[in-house]
């Protein structure tokens, strides 16, 4: 069934709803018009007993006399004059003499009329429909039967039957091909847009799917496609971006390295200039081992498998741990780094890669900023807030938007090294646990970067008043 096309299974089954249509409006019109006639030829009956009741009280009226009259048909109706006992005393031909009542309906027909149906008829040999009614005649309680044949009603209901069975097919026959005419139309739509989809590839992402303006589900189809071929290009886009800003961030490495390795091979000529050289190297590949790793944790994030061990850590301890490992640098340059988390906020996070956000954060503050570096943690209403600042002279104008973009980097960035993947990799951890990542210029100077957390991965974390607030540095 599937491999059957749309059209033609949308025909099939306009078809077949058609036909029960057609078939649930054929019996009830047939029924209706048999309610109709039977419900005609008593009226008839009623009509006929009322006109022929006035007859046979008259001592002189005949049924027989009026079989040729206004008041029964020849071959269609009939009626006769029975006493309570069942003696026929007048009929109109062929009836004869013959009772038409069963003692049953006789006996009730003696106190109010009755309407009861016969196969056949003497002398007509066709089902009848009869009406019994009392009437009184000098005195005499009497019973006047009047009856019709059924044959009307089923001649009327055998015509009804064979045009409903010619014209029925013929309607469904024709509701299939407008159908079929109509599905072909509303997919008309869709083959276009299957066309085009046909054609669009790698190498033609501008290409868009045609949108029927008809305000229906297939224009909004069109719509929601279109808007995924604009994210599957941007997505492309920033891959083949990626790729083309990683190989060229490796080249230079690679280069370096390489140049260091034949300069010790074949032209350093004392074991000094060969440490210098192998020195180099090993810094070169130091700074490659970080890339990949880099690289490797926004590829892992883009595929979302950037894998979480998360645990229940106060926020000091991962303050503390960050501004240990770079105290060594700081100390060397004379800067300061301190460390202030009020409350002491315990998060529930993978501890390692919020160190490694942190550890981005203080190293492009020891490298682009001055003097003090502040790591501070505090909560405020439903988030918390991880702040880096420094008291250098902030993010340039053009940077700050595309901070957090991949590869971004200022023109200071360029000369002094660095991939600008820091503050991609910082967005990136912040937003696998739920939060986000914001950089801004401090009033007062200097650049801030926060890691935002959702206060549902915090809690606080009670601490002696003499604890709170103390900065790391003065301990």
């Amino acid at each position: 069934m599937s491999r059957v096309p749309i059209r033609v299974r949308v025909a099939a089954a306009f078809a077949v709803a058609m036909a029960l249509v057609l078939s649930a409006t054929g019996l009830f019109v047939y029924a209706r018009l048999g309610d109709d006639l039977a419900a005609a030829l008593d009226q008839d009956l009623r009509l006929r007993a009322s006109d022929l009741s006035a007859l046979v009280r008259d001592p002189n009226g005949s049924l027989a006399a009026e079989a040729h009259g206004a008041l029964v048909e020849r071959g269609e109706s009939f009626a006769e004059l029975v006493t309570p006992q069942g003696a026929v005393l007048d009929s109109t031909p062929p009836i004869g003499r013959t009772l038409l009542l069963g003692p049953a309906d006789l006996r009730d027909a003696g106190r109010h009329p009755v309407f009861t149906d016969r196969r056949s008829v003497p002398g007509l040999d066709e089902s009848a429909r009869l009406l019994a009614t009392p009437v009184v005649r000098a005195g005499r309680r009497l019973v006047l039967v009047v009856g019709a044949t059924r044959e009307n009603r089923a001649e009327a209901l055998r015509s009804l039957r064979t045009e409903l069975l010619i014209a029925g097919p013929i309607a469904l026959l024709l509701a299939t091909v407008i159908g079929y005419l109509l599905a072909g139309a509303a997919l008309r739509a869709v083959e276009t847009m299957r066309r085009r989809a046909a054609t669009i590839s790698a190498d033609r992402l501008g290409e868009r799917l045609p949108v029927p303006r008809t305000g229906d589900e297939l224009e909004r189809l069109g719509v929601t496609l279109n808007a995924m071929l604009d994210r599957l290009e941007g997505a492309l886009e920033r891959e083949r971006g990626f790729v083309a800003e990683a190989g060229h961030e490796l080249r230079t490495p690679l280069a370096l390295l390489r140049a260091e390795l034949d300069f010790a091979l074949h032209h350093a000529e004392t074991p000094e200039e060969m440490r210098d050289a192998l020195r180099t190297a090993s810094a070169e590949t130091d700074r490659l081992v970080q890339l990949a790793g880099d690289l490797l944790l926004i590829a892992s994030s883009d595929q979302g498998q950037l894998a979480l061990r998360t645990e229940a850590v106060p926020a000091r301890d991962v303050l503390e741990s960050v501004r240990n490992r770079f105290a060594w640098r700081a100390a060397e340059s004379h800067r300061a780094l301190t460390v202030e988390a009020p409350g002491d906020p315990e998060l529930v996070a993978d501890r390692v890669r919020l160190e490694q956000a942190l550890s981005n954060l203080v190293e492009n503050a020891l490298r682009h900023g001055a003097g003090t570096v502040s790591l501070r943690a505090a909560r405020s209403g439903e988030v918390i807030e991880l702040q880096v600042r420094d008291d250098g002279p902030g993010f340039p104008a053009d940077v700050l938007p595309r901070a957090f973009h991949r590869f971004s980097r200022g023109a200071e960035s360029r000369t002094t090294g660095g991939a600008g993947l820091g503050l991609a990799i910082v967005d990136t951890i912040a937003r696998a646990h739920g939060g986000t990542a914001r950089a801004a210029n401090a009033p007062g100077g200097g650049a801030e970067v926060a890691i935002v957390l959702p206060a549902s991965a915090a809690r606080e974390r009670s601490l002696s008043p003499a604890d709170a607030g103390t900065p790391a540095g003065r301990r």
